[in-house]
């Protein structure tokens, strides 16, 4: 008996190594979509937040009426930010951005002065923007002409967001799936060279809690470290990426990245210690010839 718990235990000891390291690329891959998936969907917030909303004033507005309609657009609970763009600001613009050849023709500025602003993210909707429309021009009739809103960018930008959300989101739920199946496989195997260290504590009369107390333990400190490596493999992926595109430098959330740093430490603890837990349950109530 003494040969075969001294056999046992060294057929059975630990490669915990091998554990964290496949854990850890597992959750790595996690969080790479984890990260895509949050990116596609602060690309959808940024392009919508960058929509810029024109609300065109009377001619004869004045100082006090512009003001008036600046504060109530600003107390907006869904207004970003907002500018008063004078008749010069707007020529200059225009000029800046198309041929300036118009004042060889006419002598007066033709173009109107306007409150510009954007919108939340939320409120991007061309249902909201014509409510938002309707509002302005009954609140301020005489001194908001007009409303504006680019009607088709909002409608593919809406229809754009919507879809990859969809397709991205079920992407991540497959993917989710994929990781608990993965890192549930290796804590089984890990755990499947360990069965005869099991049996052997028990067989010299160890309990039930004693046996799974430190293999639990030492669960919960391999998906810690497996998680802690697949965020730092992560951190250096994305500052790699954003350095390389630095696009993706004005989509970073640290707020969207610690959360997914945190879902990664729940996962990699939370699968790895059910999976030790289960596996260690399963062989105390196998028979010993049932090991082999």
């Amino acid at each position: 008996m003494a040969q075969f718990g001294k056999a046992s235990s060294k057929r059975g000891k630990p490669s915990y190594a091998n554990v964290i390291i496949g854990v850890s690329l597992v959750l790595f891959l996690f969080g790479i979509v984890g990260w895509l998936f949050l990116n596609l969907r602060n690309t959808g917030t940024y392009f919508k937040e960058n929509i810029q909303v024109h609300a065109w004033l009377w001619p004869a507005t004045s100082k006090k009426q512009i003001d008036s309609v600046k504060t109530y657009i600003s107390s907006l609970p869904y207004t970003k930010s907002v500018e008063y763009v004078t008749k010069e600001m707007a020529a200059s613009k225009w000029n800046t951005e198309n041929d300036s050849s118009w004042k060889k023709i006419l002598d007066n500025n033709p173009l109107p002065e306007s409150i510009d602003f954007y919108v939340k993210a939320n409120y991007v909707q061309e249902d909201s923007l014509n409510a938002l429309a309707t509002n302005i021009t009954t609140n301020f009739p005489t001194s908001v002409k007009e409303f504006q809103f680019p009607t088709e960018t909002v409608s593919k930008i809406g229809y754009f967001v919507k879809w990859t959300a969809v397709i991205v989101l079920a992407a991540a739920l497959l993917l989710t799936i994929l990781v608990i199946f993965l890192i549930d496989n290796t804590i089984r195997l890990a755990m499947y060279s360990n069965r005869f260290l099991v049996k052997t504590m028990q067989m010299v009369g160890a309990t039930r809690g004693f046996i799974a107390k430190p293999m639990n333990v030492r669960a919960i400190i391999n998906g810690l470290l497996a998680a802690g490596i697949a965020i730092v493999l992560l951190t250096v992926f994305i500052i790699i990426i954003e350095s390389s595109v630095p696009v993706f430098k004005l989509l970073h959330n640290n707020q969207n990245m610690f959360w997914l740093g945190a879902a990664m430490i729940f996962i990699g603890i939370s699968i790895t210690l059910f999976s030790t837990h289960r596996s260690v349950i399963k062989y105390l109530r196998m028979k010993l010839d049932d090991l082999y």
